[in-house]
């Protein structure tokens, strides 16, 4: 796994063995999303649009977003408002304005209320034009925003006293009666021609008529992120983490999983594979006491990153890989021999793969022919923490029959050097591997063996076989 590529099958395996945790794992991200829910009280966001009359430019509809959102409007709308224990600070921080299409400004407020919320918005609103309503006239002094107001009315006064000017003047009967009508029509058309480029030019006669367009909606929602979706995305980044750190686990392993790594581990030559018929306590480590059940709960108490077993052919197919590897340990010294089969400590698929090979050679087909004899084999298992292998008695070498990927190089170094301690050499390395076993069919070899292996578990803690 620590050089491969992660494919979808590797997290597919890895969810169909830690569902449970996985599971347990989204429920307590659920709930820290939940807490975290608590903490934030829920929050409603409205709009209130602002209609700009006339022709604006891009950057003038961005300056007139950030007028809206200032502190000059924004504290006078808290100082309307009247919250307490809200400042124009706070508000600032709830307040956003955005420009749509049409010559919009949408105001969006936020509050704990969805009547807060909406009162919040219109009156950020009103402000804005307020006071885009007086620096539009060159000044925010009220003062000087009703001068032109003033102007416009000393016209209409001057107007109505040239009407009766003109009426005093006569009916036109003598000359100089129309030469003075004619003066003071004049003087009225300049100054409406005057006041009509004054209005033109005026830059607050086109741009300062914002309007309101209605009351904000009252939101009938929670503004994200709502209680529901901070549940969710607890969950679900639990989950993620999980995922990512058993996947980053896998790959930082370093156990040899090969046959070759784990001779050269140990130190010694590799005589063979063996098959074991895969039950699902085999891969389980045996032991009690309240954490071993909490861990099998969890599902953490078998390997997620083994492949999942192939199948194999008949009992008999897999006899002949176990009579294969008696063959080679008798080839290796041809007088006969005892051997200790070194076993790791909680390895079940090791255990059962050991038994079947000591069966194996007590079945030999040539019992009468000493010099071609199958060794005599005797299984002990060794903790892999402190390995103590027993000192050398009639065994003359040492076997260990173990599975891929289950120990580290130390450990396998640890081993090899307790069994050179105790006298014995280590004369070779059986790997065991799990497969879905098939019916078994008729063959050659008698159908009373796999009860005579099954038998041999009797003496997996030691003892002459």
């Amino acid at each position: 796994m620590s050089d491969d590529t992660i494919r979808l099958v590797t997290i597919g395996r890895m969810l169909r063995r830690r569902w449970r945790l996985l599971a347990i794992l989204a429920v307590v991200g659920a709930l820290v999303g939940y807490g975290t829910s608590v903490l934030f009280p829920p929050r409603y966001t409205t709009s209130a649009s602002v209609l700009l009359p006339g022709q604006w430019e891009e950057r003038e509809l961005l300056t007139q977003v950030d007028i809206a959102t200032s502190s000059a409007v924004v504290d006078r709308a808290a100082a309307t408002l009247g919250w307490k224990g809200v400042s124009g600070g706070e508000l600032r921080d709830r307040v956003s304005a955005k420009a749509a299409d049409g010559n919009i400004i949408k105001i969006s407020g936020t509050a704990d209320t969805p009547e807060r919320a909406q009162r919040l918005s219109d009156q950020v609103a009103q402000e804005f034009v307020t006071f885009a309503a007086r620096i539009a006239g060159g000044s925010t002094d009220p003062e000087a925003v009703t001068g032109a107001e003033a102007l416009r009315q000393k016209v209409a006064e001057t107007n109505r006293r040239i009407t009766d000017l003109a009426n005093a003047a006569g009916p036109g009967q003598t000359v100089e009666s129309v030469q003075a009508r004619t003066e003071l029509e004049k003087l009225r058309t300049a100054l409406q021609e005057a006041m009509k480029k004054l209005d033109e030019a005026d830059p607050a006669t086109n741009k300062s008529n914002m309007v309101v367009m209605g009351p904000a909606a009252r939101p009938t929602g929670e503004a994200p992120p709502t209680r529901t979706q901070l549940i969710v995305a607890g969950a679900l980044l639990f989950f993620l983490l999980a995922v990512i750190g058993h996947l980053a686990a896998a790959r930082v392993n370093r156990r040899p999983r090969t046959e070759p790594q784990i001779a050269a581990a140990l130190g010694s030559t590799l005589l063979g594979t063996v098959d074991v018929p895969g039950e699902r306590r085999a891969h389980r480590p045996e032991g009690g006491g309240p954490r071993a059940r909490i861990r099998r709960l969890l599902g953490v108490d078998i390997r997620w990153d083994i492949p999942t077993p192939q199948a194999s052919g008949d009992e008999a197919g897999r006899q002949i890989r176990y009579r294969r590897v008696c063959a080679r340990l008798r080839d290796q010294s041809p007088g006969p021999r005892r051997l200790l089969v070194v076993v790791p400590d909680g390895d079940e698929i090791a255990r059962r793969a050991a038994g079947q090979l000591v069966a194996e050679a007590r079945s030999d087909p040539s019992p009468s022919a000493s010099s071609r004899g199958y060794p005599v084999l005797r299984m002990v298992e060794v903790s892999v923490d402190r390995p103590i292998v027993p000192d050398r008695d009639t065994e003359s070498g040492a076997l260990v029959v173990l599975s891929a990927g289950s120990w580290t190089a130390e450990e396998l170094a640890g081993l090899a050097e307790a069994c050179a301690d105790a006298g014995h050499e280590v004369v070779g390395v059986v790997v065991a591997g799990t497969v879905r076993a098939r019916p078994t069919r008729t063959a050659d070899r008698p159908p009373d063996e796999a009860t005579l292996a099954l038998a041999v578990r009797g003496h997996a803690t030691g003892g002459s076989v």
